[in-house]
């Protein structure tokens, strides 16, 4: 390696050793806005929505009208208590004005993701009541007058996400789908004059038969930096990440700039090549071992929602939970071990027991979600992806309330509180609690140990 190959900053070069660290940390920090940018592509490369896949095309809502099948695998970790209503957005030509109806106290949430999965705002129940609510979605550098009743919510970036949410079971789908009928999202230019949304463009090199995550996972060096260039001239990086900026400079990558991987100093191209699989390993095992842990159940990163500086926690909640709300929104916690300390896998037999009083404390509703090890539901006997308040439970005589986690029937009388595991392999359950209560945010309540049986 010559000297000329040496990135320097204030004349001082980089050994082989820092230029690696620094490009672990840039591909932790690259790695949230290229998972959405994947996504995007996947999910809007589709003319029109057909109500059964999270698909649709960009600046338009798009609506599940039914739970998710075992078949789905857009998006790791799909909810089974509320319908999706989903809108990709590109603001970079004009705002995008949205109507959101009354809910007549239905619970719903609306938030929005910036293209670095950062939310920014949130409406729904909890902050912008049931009532209706209309407003601007408009760029970072956008400046002009909005119509009478309209409020501005101005995106940090070009281009995110609307992952909406609106509660609903069985019997309720007739009543979702009507409130999804009345979301609205119409160009300023044509607010106020008839819109029909035009079809979307289907790009045929998108591959659409392997999940986002693990098309990102797949990528080479070159791809993963190229495309990464590309993003963060569409969408400028947060005014606080200069720290972050000013070391990846050091390597070449110089900020809101297109990358061109192969003219990079070798000692660069180098780095960045190792940190494809380095960085990987980094998140992989931040998954593993970060977060509170308590009675075998280990609590939400923090911080949630809005990242901050927070760069790995960032970026391993994109990987397996894209998408994640602000807490006070909801709260996700993950089981991982038993009673004995053992990992949880679908091989075993396992109790939830709930002392009376003791059940997830919210606002809004709460249900255990039974996954695979890639965080997929998987098909089971009764149909049954996720139990919780919304479901016909048997209590005990005492009030305390028992579900049975396990592969196979415990028996006709406790079926009804039977969640099925997968028929092989790991699981991983997630108890989510919609508007938990502050004993839920603060870590003075827990949920109760996995009884191995």
């Amino acid at each position: 390696m010559s000297s000329q190959d040496k990135i320097s900053s204030n004349a001082y070069p980089l050994t082989d050793g820092e230029a690696t660290k620094i490009a672990i940390e840039a591909y932790v920090y690259a790695s949230a806005i290229v998972q959405m940018e994947v996504h995007r592509r996947v999910l809007t490369n589709q003319e029109v929505s057909d109500g059964k896949q999270m698909r649709g095309p960009m600046n338009q809502f798009y609506h599940l009208r039914d739970f998710p099948d075992a078949s789905v695998r857009d998006v790791v970790g799909p909810n089974f208590d509320t319908l999706y209503s989903w809108l990709w957005y590109d603001v970079s030509d004009e705002p995008l004005v949205i109507s959101l109806p009354e809910s007549t106290g239905r619970y719903y949430l609306m938030p929005i993701l910036d293209a670095w999965t950062d939310v920014f705002a949130s409406p729904g129940t909890r902050t912008t009541g049931p009532g209706a609510f209309t407003f601007a979605l408009v760029g970072p550098d956008w400046r002009g007058t909005l119509p009478a009743g309209v409020e501005k919510i101005q995106s940090p970036t070009s281009f995110g996400w609307l992952p909406g949410r609106t509660r609903a079971s069985r019997e309720t789908i007739p009543e979702v789908n009507a409130f999804q009928d009345q979301l609205q999202a119409i160009p300023l230019s044509r607010w106020g004059q008839p819109y029909t949304p035009p079809a979307g463009t289907v790009d045929p090199n998108i591959v659409m038969n392997i999940p986002p995550a693990q098309q990102v996972r797949a990528m080479d060096a070159p791809t993963f930096w190229n495309l990464f260039g590309e993003l963060w001239q569409a969408n400028t990086p947060h005014n606080f990440d200069y720290p972050m900026l000013h070391r990846m400079a050091r390597l070449g990558l110089v900020a809101s700039q297109p990358i061109e991987f192969d003219t990079l100093p070798t000692q660069s191209r180098e780095a960045l090549t190792s940190a494809v699989q380095l960085g990987q390993e980094r998140i992989d095992d931040f998954w593993t071992k970060a977060g509170r842990i308590r009675n075998g159940w280990r609590f939400d990163l923090q911080p949630l929602g809005n990242w901050g500086m927070a760069y790995l926690v960032r970026a391993t909640v994109a990987w397996w939970a894209i998408g994640a709300n602000f807490p006070e929104d909801a709260l996700y916690p993950v089981g991982i071990v038993d009673d004995t300390g053992q990992p949880l896998n679908s091989a075993n037999n396992y109790v939830l027991h709930f002392p009376k009083g003791e059940l997830p404390p919210v606002n809004g509703f709460w249900s255990l979600t039974m996954y695979d090890s890639q965080m997929f539901q998987v098909a089971n006997p009764i149909d049954r992806f996720a139990i919780g308040d919304r479901d016909e439970l048997a209590f005990n005589e005492d009030g305390s309330l028992t579900l049975y986690i396990q592969r196979e029937s415990p028996g006709k009388d406790k079926e009804i509180n039977w969640l099925p595991t997968p028929q092989s392999g790991g699981c991983i359950p997630i108890l989510r609690m919609y508007g938990p209560k502050q004993a839920a945010i603060v870590g003075r309540w827990d949920p109760p140990k996995w009884q191995r049986v």
